[in-house]
C-alpha cells in the first residue's frame, strides 16, 4: 500500500520531487519577483540580514490570512531580530495588493504566478490543472544560505516557532 501511495503521489504532485533537494546550509535559490506595489525584490537585496521567506497557497483564505496577520502582529519582534519578511504565492500583484491593503500587511508579498520560484524552493503543489504554493517557510541567513526549513506549517503557531529559531540562530553569530 505505501508503494501505491508513492506512485499516486508522483503522478499528482509533479514538482514536489525537488522538495527534499534543499537542506539547511545550502545556498538559497536566487529570485527576482514583484511585490504588491510592483517593486522587484531579489534575494541579493537582503544580504547582510536574516530573511524569513514564507510560501503560502492563496490570498484571503483562512489559513493564509491567519499566517500573514501573525507575521504582521509580530513584525516588530522580527525586525528586532534583524529579519525581513517576504510572503510568496502564485497570486497576482493585484491580488496581493488587495490582500495586503485589507489586512494592513507591513511587508512585501511577492507574486510568482508561473510558480518558478515556488518550484525552485520545492514548495509547488501541482495537480496538473491546479497549481499553488505549499505552506512552507525558509529562514535565510545574512550570507544567503538556508538556515532552517519548515515543510509543515501550522498557521496558528508558526511565527512563534520562527521567532524562537531566529533567536537561537542569532545566538550562534
Amino acid at each position: 500500500m505505501p508503494r501505491l501511495l508513492a506512485i499516486l503521489a508522483s503522478l499528482f504532485f509533479v514538482g514536489g520531487a525537488n522538495a527534499s533537494d534543499l537542506s539547511p546550509g545550502d545556498a538559497a535559490p536566487a529570485f527576482a519577483l514583484p511585490d504588491q506595489d510592483g517593486e522587484t525584490h531579489r534575494l541579493a537585496d537582503y544580504r547582510g540580514q536574516w530573511l524569513v521567506l514564507y510560501f503560502y497557497p492563496k490570498d484571503d483564505t483562512p489559513g493564509c490570512t491567519t499566517e500573514a496577520c501573525s507575521f504582521r502582529d509580530n513584525i516588530n519582534r522580527l525586525i528586532s531580530q534583524d529579519a525581513a519578511v517576504l510572503g510568496v504565492s502564485m497570486d497576482s500583484v493585484e491580488s496581493h495588493a488587495a490582500f495586503a491593503r485589507e489586512h494592513e500587511l507591513p511587508f512585501p508579498l511577492l507574486a510568482d504566478p508561473e510558480g518558478e520560484v515556488v518550484e525552485r524552493y520545492g514548495a509547488l503543489s501541482d495537480f496538473m490543472v491546479v497549481k499553488f504554493a505549499k505552506r512552507q517557510t525558509f529562514i535565510i541567513d545574512p550570507e544567503g544560505n538556508i538556515a532552517t526549513i519548515y515543510r509543515k506549517v501550522d498557521p496558528d503557531e508558526h511565527v512563534k516557532d520562527v521567532l524562537d529559531d531566529l533567536e537561537a540562530l542569532r545566538g550562534e553569530d
